[in-house]
């Protein structure tokens, strides 16, 4: 019941932003990224081009600030039992969903957050180039190409699902 409040109350206080905003902002959040942003975007009316580049910009808002405080919140949260659990739960999923990184290193993080899967975007990018100690530089660009990637495959196949809807509805 809290949760459907809280939801209720974001949703409505997201209604009264610009639409631009939006799109930034979803595609910012871990669970939507910009997977979400440009159906979301779309949805809304906007032009293609614009929803693509709001929600790569959105996406790659957090990369920075993200690789680096990752590891030290991290380390902070982990003293308390409740965050270990759930950043070894986290770790764990990543690991398994990475072994192009494990190989490539900062090629592999590109693929890694190129394909637009859940638990493979920019986010778990960070967490990904963490794990595998990536430098900060390539592991940066890395995730940017991969969101660029990811942008044009979601921009492509929204594209192609919207073709399809008014081909078959006429």
């Amino acid at each position: 019941m809290l949760l459907l409040k809280m939801l209720n109350f974001i949703l409505q206080y997201l209604n009264q932003l610009p639409k631009d905003y939006i799109v930034v902002i979803v595609a910012a959040l871990p669970i939507s990224e910009l997977r979400g942003a440009i159906p979301l975007g779309l949805s809304l009316g906007m032009p293609l081009t614009k929803v693509f580049w709001l929600a790569v910009l959105g996406n790659c808002l957090i990369v920075a600030p993200a690789l680096f405080l990752f590891a030290p919140v991290t380390n902070a949260l982990r003293k308390f039992k409740i965050w270990a659990r759930f950043f070894e739960w986290i770790f764990a999923r990543t690991k398994n969903n990475s072994e192009a990184i494990a190989k490539y290193e900062a090629l592999g993080l590109v693929l890694f957050v190129a394909i637009p899967l859940p638990m493979t975007g920019a986010w778990s990018g960070v967490i990904a180039a963490s794990l595998f100690k990536i430098r900060f530089r390539y592991a940066f660009l890395a995730i940017i190409c991969g969101v660029i990637c990811a942008g044009l495959m979601v921009s492509a196949l929204c594209t192609l699902g919207i073709v399809s809807w008014k081909a078959v509805v006429g």
